[in-house]
């Protein structure tokens, strides 16, 4: 099962503390979002299991985390300041600003049944607009004296390539892979956390010889489908590829597939795996025509720097082609919710919600329940246990006695917290003769079967079950 809407998954995350609308207290700034208490760690679970299939699992991969501010000029020779570019559109009666390639997936801002161009307001011709945010730099404005805030982050492993070349002493294939924050001053942001300003991606950009290119980015498409699959629950009947058509791919890619995700919203892009051949490593490496144009606007706004690699078998500088897996963070985010996100009936008639997140993905491990709140060896023996729980350093614990068993149950089954366990009079010895002592009740979060686990052997049965069932 699966949400049937966004509105479920949206009205959960306010709710229990995943996802709140940025600068709320203020009205709100669209296309911003803030992660709550639940939120961070089920970002950061996500971006942890990624960093480990994709850097940890491998031999053939390093680590980088960039500068979010970099020299303009990176963005001029990328091709950033002349093709990152949306067409943008005015109603001249709303006074509303509107994609001209999305009207479908706007309102009108005097009637929001209705489409922009669907009204009696009369549209503009389609105009060009950079999404790049501009901010200045140093004391005094000017005109000279500006960056951007990077829109992606490949850039910044580009202009990195010769520096983590020289320090690690790679040979190709290899990748670089980074995960980090980027901007888009998107004109109209929409569903949610699926399109906005401010987002994270997971980016890796693989370095090989041409010739090799194309069997590698085969086999990147087939292991990220698998990871979002096995590692993060995702259905893969739910998964589509789309083979970018030649006429819809970047100037810089020779091919392109999207690995597909059926939201709520329906079909749309979860991650974009493309063969950018030599096109930016050539982009930023000195050469002759660069020279010219950047010695027109400023002498000293070029690089210097060759980004090529010496092939010793046959003795030549080459450029490397690139294979890139670029994931966005808050996409892989919302479609573990929505994917996660069950109402089920009970046999009571009760409606339970339950979010089945993948155990290692789950914001809290283990919920540990004291049976009576006011019962002074229950409540002493139920922190002990959270405390050794968390103690190991692999699993976030939490102590609640805020409510009756069957509320907190609840609680943690809509938050997806994949164990509970209850601490009762029969952990303390009072029915000895049973052999329960020191014993507490784990109930399964999915199944709600409950079974009778000695303390001492808690913390390497749930490591077991939460890590091996990722």
């Amino acid at each position: 099962m699966a949400a049937d809407s966004l509105d479920q998954v949206v009205s959960l995350c306010k709710r229990r503390g995943f996802l709140y609308p940025g600068s709320e207290i203020y009205g709100g700034l669209q296309g911003t979002f803030d992660y709550g208490p639940l939120g961070v760690e089920l970002k950061n679970n996500l971006k942890r299991l990624w960093w480990q299939h994709n850097v940890y699992e491998r031999d053939d991969m390093e680590g980088l985390d960039a500068s979010i501010l970099m020299n303009r000029y990176v963005w001029r020779y990328s091709g950033h300041e002349q093709t990152f570019v949306d067409p943008l559109v005015d109603c001249k009666t709303c006074k509303g600003r509107f994609r001209a390639d999305r009207l479908g997936d706007a309102a009108c801002l005097k009637n929001s049944k209705q489409h922009p161009g669907e009204c009696e307001g009369e549209l503009t011709e389609p105009r060009p607009f950079n999404m790049m945010f501009k901010t200045q730099i140093g004391p005094i404005p000017d005109p000279e004296s500006f960056a951007y805030l990077r829109p992606e982050t490949a850039q910044g492993i580009f202009v990195n390539f010769r520096n983590v070349l020289d320090s690690s002493n790679r040979k190709l294939p290899f990748g670089i892979a980074q995960i980090g924050k980027a901007f888009r001053n998107e004109i109209t942001p929409r569903n949610f956390i699926f399109r906005v300003r401010e987002f994270e991606q997971m980016e890796i950009e693989y370095f090989c010889t041409p010739g090799q290119d194309e069997q590698i980015h085969n086999t990147f498409i087939e292991d990220h489908v698998n990871w979002w699959v096995n590692v993060c629950g995702l259905s893969r009947d739910r998964i589509e590829l789309y083979e970018v058509p030649a006429a819809e791919l970047a100037h810089y890619s020779k091919r392109t597939v999207d690995i597909m995700y059926r939201f709520p919203i329906g079909l749309e892009e979860l991650e974009g795996i493309a063969n950018r051949t030599d096109y930016d490593l050539g982009s930023h490496s000195r050469d002759q025509e660069k020279l010219e144009i950047a010695a027109a606007v400023n002498p000293n706004a070029h690089s210097t720097t060759r980004l090529s690699y010496f092939d010793q078998a046959s003795n030549r500088h080459m450029v490397p082609f690139v294979i890139e897996p670029s994931a966005g963070v808050d996409r892989g985010v919302l479609a573990v919710l929505c994917e996660a996100y069950e109402e089920e009936t009970l046999e009571n008639g009760e409606t339970r919600v339950v979010l089945r997140l993948k155990p290692a993905l789950a914001p809290i491990k283990a919920a540990v329940l004291p049976l009576k709140k006011n019962e002074p060896g229950i409540v002493a023996a139920a922190k002990q246990i959270k405390n050794m729980l968390q103690a190991t350093g692999q699993m976030r614990a939490v102590y609640d006695d805020t409510a009756g068993i069957g509320k907190l149950y609840r609680r943690q089954d809509e938050i997806g917290t994949p164990y509970c366990i209850t601490v009762d009079f029969d952990t303390l010895g009072r029915e000895e003769e049973n052999g329960l002592k020191d014993t507490v009740t784990l109930r399964d979060r999915d199944t709600m079967q409950q079974e009778r686990v000695a303390i001492a052997d808690l913390p390497a049965l749930l490591l077991g079950r939460i890590y091996g069932a990722s």
